[in-house]
């Protein structure tokens, strides 16, 4: 039955938006709930249950330990000029994806990038070889380099382009300043070029001393020697760590330095850089001349033993001649040069009285004297060099227990380390001459006879240069050894300085009366009309001294090689007044000269040198002749000399010879003889940084004459007046 009309049709019921709102309320008030249940369930869980896990793993974060390395110390020469040490370099990059470079899009600006372009082609150029023009379309140029790179898409473009390894921060500023580079303004992440900073270890003077000095590697951001001083020294150079642990601040967890790294000693050698550069080049000379497989040579300062140059030369595969390894430490077969030293003993023990006892030298286990006479005072043996008459001299004392003899030179601490600071080190060695051997094999005397024989005139037996040099530098000076080193002083801010003393070093192995007897004797070879060092007599400084000669025997061992010998001249000068001592020892193919014209014309040259140049406490010879009033002008490129000759009312003058043939872009100039304004002139003209030593005018100059040179490099002069 239909309802009547006037009924309404019932309403549903439902929530009202009361209703409705509140049991959204709830559902959300509910899930705060749970939440909140939640978390206080973890709260309790970490603070309660799980308290004693967490508080070992926050220990744990903040008693970590960070080490701090420590800033590594320097080497310096005697006069304090550096020979390694830290400096902070800059890579300098270019990052091609960079927001602000991105921005550009396709609207490059080519004529800025090819103008940047022509800029790190002049100062930064991509080759070494700056000897032709560089080719804007060649691979190598810098131009064809942003061209390739900007060719790629954006997220394929380098985010480090290098522009320069190892720069610094004035070459930063000046890259910077260069077109395109300049349009980007603000540092750091803000702008495209940035540097990636790190400290390295350098060496001013290159190659010089190189095996002496020694190099580093670096392990785990530590940084140790491995070889020369470098090494022998890391205890004190490297310094002391320091810690810094983790620690709550208000900002979080940071780092607080609890132990702070100390800086490593400083260590001031006792190389002259000058006398190490003189050194280098007579023995790279001699060797180039005499067509040498090696040499090595040192120079010790007589008075306190140290080590004023040290010099090892080896033939590389390409013929050159370059530092090789440092065999003045090494043992060899010594050769003649260890007569004087058993003389020494001889004089010391009383075999010899006097310098004109004699001895008969006629043939004697198994050796023979081809010099006459046969029958030689003291002078003569040592001047003529005889075998035979050295050891009948020996044996006078030791014939009847051999093994004495090496007892003796145990004595004179001939065996002991010199602990020279030189790395690889080694001590002499002698084989035992005792009745029985250290691993039980018997000898006869007719057998130790022989090895006593050979060993007091320098064979069967090894002793390092080093050695050999330290008793003829005893001999000078006057029967005191003093220990070779090459360690002068250490010095620390913190620590303060610590000066060796000689005194420390110093050793009597003979007396004053036995050494004077001794220098006799080594001025024979030398000064005397049969002396087998005739050739390295000079009027203007008298070196004493003692050749000797030797075959190698392979590193695999076995026989002599008779196809090389092995000249050895050791000595000292002047040999009045002694101040130095020195030695070279060098390989050489058979055929050619003797120890006189190799090894000891090393030694000659340095000492001519050295007199030359003051060194011998004496007027330096490089200065106008005696009677003349003509003042030397140093060479220059500038016109100045007559106006300075009318200032000073000089007549007349001599003028240095002007090297100006070689001057090309990427190849270092003759500057020898200039005057250091004009000498720094010409090579700032030609884009090298300069550093000078001294005052006068150029003497000598590091990279040497013609050697290839990147703009930027450095160019060390020497001035003496």
């Amino acid at each position: 039955m239909p309802a009547p009309k006037n009924q309404q049709p019932e309403k549903k019921k439902g929530l009202t938006n009361r209703g409705r709102i509140l049991m959204r309320y709830g559902i959300i008030s509910g899930g705060f709930i749970v939440i909140a249940m939640a978390i206080a369930i973890r709260l309790i869980t970490t603070t309660v249950v799980k308290a004693e896990a967490w508080n070992r793993t926050a220990d744990s974060i903040l008693n970590q330990l960070k080490v701090i390395p420590p800033e590594r110390g320097n080497i310096l020469a005697d006069n304090g000029s550096i020979l390694a040490c830290n400096l902070t370099v800059y890579d300098i990059n270019f990052d091609m994806r960079h927001q602000k470079v991105s921005e550009l899009g396709k609207k490059l600006p080519w004529n800025s990038i090819d103008s940047l372009a022509d800029s790190l082609d002049v100062y930064y150029p991509r080759r070494s070889d700056l000897s032709q023009p560089i080719d804007k379309d060649s691979e190598d140029s810098w131009h064809f380099k942003f061209k390739t790179e900007f060719s790629k898409k954006n997220s394929e473009r380098p985010r480090a382009l290098k522009i320069l390894k190892k720069g610094s921060l004035e070459d930063f500023e000046r890259i910077k300043s260069f077109p395109f580079f300049n349009s980007f303004k603000g540092s750091g992440t803000r702008n495209p070029v940035y540097t990636d900073s790190k400290i390295v270890r350098i060496y001013p003077f290159g190659k010089m001393a190189y095996r002496s000095i020694g190099r580093v590697n670096e392990y785990n951001r530590e940084v140790h020697g491995y070889s020369g001083l470098e090494k022998d020294l890391d205890s004190m150079l490297y310094g002391k760590q320091g810690y810094a642990k983790k620690v709550m601040m208000t900002s979080g967890v940071d780092n607080w330095v609890e132990t702070p790294a100390q800086r490593g000693y400083d260590v001031q050698t006792t190389i002259n850089i000058d006398m190490q550069d003189m050194l280098e080049e007579e023995l790279t000379k001699v060797c180039q001349e005499e067509n040498a497989f090696w040499g090595t040579a040192l120079l010790i300062e007589v008075a306190t033993g140290e080590i004023k140059a040290i010099a090892n030369v080896e033939k590389l595969d390409d013929g050159t001649y370059g530092e090789a390894l440092n065999r003045a430490v090494r043992g060899f077969e010594p050769g003649s040069v260890m007569k004087p030293i058993s003389m020494m003993i001889a004089f010391e023990d009383g075999l010899v009285k006097s310098l004109n006892d004699v001895v008969d030298c006629s043939p004697f286990q198994q050796t023979s004297d081809p010099h006459a006479p046969t029958v030689k005072n003291m002078k003569q043996v040592i001047e003529m060099s005889s075998n035979t008459g050295i050891s009948r001299v020996m044996f006078r004392g030791y014939s009847k227990d051999p093994a004495t003899y090496h007892d003796r030179l145990r004595s004179i601490g001939f065996f002991s380390p010199m602990q020279s600071g030189i790395s690889g080190e080694e001590v002499p060695f002698f084989p035992s001459l005792a009745e029985t051997t250290p691993n039980g094999t018997r000898q006869t005397m007719t057998a130790r006879h022989l090895s006593l024989a050979r060993q007091c005139y320098g064979y069967s037996c090894a002793i390092p240069p080093l050695y050999t040099l330290a008793y003829y530098n005893a001999i000078a000076n006057g029967g005191v050894l003093v220990k070779p080193h090459l360690v002068k002083k250490l010095s620390s801010a913190e620590r303060g300085d610590s000066i060796v003393d000689p005194a420390t070093l110093s050793t009597r192995i003979c007396s004053a009366e036995t050494a004077a007897k001794v220098r006799e004797c080594l001025l024979q070879p030398v000064w005397g009309d049969h002396g087998t060092a005739r050739f390295v007599r000079d009027d203007r400084v008298k070196i004493a001294g003692k050749t000797g000669t030797a075959f190698p025997i392979p590193d695999t061992g076995g026989a002599y090689d008779k196809t090389k010998r092995r000249f050895a001249f050791a000595g000292y000068f002047p040999a009045d007044n002694p101040k130095y001592s020195c030695m070279a020892l060098i390989l050489c193919p058979y055929i050619g000269h003797g120890a006189a014209v190799t090894s000891g014309q090393v030694v000659k040259n340095m000492a001519i040198k050295m007199f030359s140049r003051g060194m011998l406490d004496n007027t330096t010879s490089l200065e106008a002749s005696k009677g003349s009033s003509e003042p030397v002008f140093a060479a220059s490129d500038k016109k100045a000399n007559r106006k300075v000759t009318q200032e000073l009312g000089i007549s007349s003058n001599k003028v240095m010879a002007n090297n100006s043939a070689d001057r090309k872009r990427g190849v270092v100039p003759d500057l020898i003889g200039y005057d250091p304004e004009a000498a720094v002139r010409i090579l700032e003209q030609l884009g090298y940084n300069v550093c000078l030593s001294g005052a006068g005018y150029v003497t000598a100059q590091s990279p040497l004459p013609g050697q290839p040179l990147k703009r930027g490099g450095k160019v060390n002069l020497t001035l003496r007046l």
